[in-house]
């Protein structure tokens, strides 16, 4: 198994530079002699806060639908908790949505 994994985040479009740039400057985005590495695609992102829920954005008891970037970059495991801290620290939304995936090989 490799040292590194794929992190994927999904953030609004107004936040993915930011979230790029967190990303990268915890460690994330190396591949070889390059750094700031990413692929990013746009979607739209649903949900609906419930009670208790503090939404940055849409209302309460609302669907809501958001344009919304996925940002993927490899990520050496030893600092996927300092990118996981990172991305938090300037995502807008209450409730991250990442995924981590291993790499088999390199």
């Amino acid at each position: 198994m490799s040292n590194n994994v794929k992190i994927v985040v999904f953030v609004p479009e107004s936040h993915a530079d930011a979230v790029r740039q967190a990303m990268s400057g915890a460690g994330a985005g190396k591949i070889g002699n390059y750094t700031n590495c990413s692929f990013s695609s746009k979607g739209i992102g649903r949900f609906q806060p419930e009670a208790g829920a503090n939404p940055a954005i849409g209302e309460v008891g609302k669907l809501e639908a958001v344009e919304e970037g996925r940002i993927e970059m490899v990520c050496p495991r030893e600092v996927l908790t300092s990118v996981i801290a990172a991305i938090k620290k300037v995502h807008p939304y209450e409730e991250v949505a990442y995924d981590i995936y291993p790499i088999e090989i390199e």
